[in-house]
């Protein structure tokens, strides 16, 4: 299949788009995110992103895609913060209780449940991160993602499934 003038993956179309997107798409992020650095950082993303995946994206569609995916990266950060600061927020046990065995299996545990989050879907791990680490509903959770509560119900059954063959019963 060759390329044409209307291709994103043509150098000059790719410019025109990343000129009359970057600046919109920096500020949308930023107004949700209220960190200039971060939208600056996940707008380029998407860029790269979209780059990278040039001749899956038709030209028409190129914005679309350059929201979906910065919004996706940016709901990644803000559900990795919040399983780092609800771990944070755990208390710690001193270590004179803990035997160097304990320490260790604690340690492969969670290594174990950040890499069984990090292999789910985006949308499966979104509506977990929500339900378990903000206490949400599933009805707060379909309206905060626009979708149906039976989707929300639907991703929630299919990412403990699958956590539960890879870490056992959580």
């Amino acid at each position: 299949m060759s390329e044409n003038k209307s291709s994103v993956c043509d150098q000059r179309v790719f410019n025109n788009i990343y000129e009359e997107q970057a600046e919109s798409l920096r500020n949308y992020l930023y107004y949700q995110c209220k960190d200039i650095q971060q939208a600056e950082d996940l707008t380029q993303e998407a860029f790269i992103k979209l780059w990278n995946n040039c001749k899956k994206v038709i030209l028409e569609k190129a914005r679309g895609f350059l929201y979906a995916v910065s919004k996706n990266a940016f709901y990644n950060q803000v559900a990795h913060s919040k399983v780092k600061f609800a771990y944070a927020k755990t208390p710690q046990r001193t270590t004179e209780y803990e035997t160097p065995e304990y320490k260790m299996e604690e340690s492969e545990f969670m290594d174990k449940l950040q890499n069984a989050l990090n292999a789910l879907p985006d949308g499966q791990r979104e509506v977990f991160l929500l339900n378990r680490i903000d206490k949400k509903t599933y009805k707060e959770i379909a309206e905060l993602l626009e979708v149906s509560q039976k989707a929300v119900e639907k991703r929630m059954h299919k990412a403990l499934s699958k956590l539960r063959v890879t870490i056992g019963n959580i």
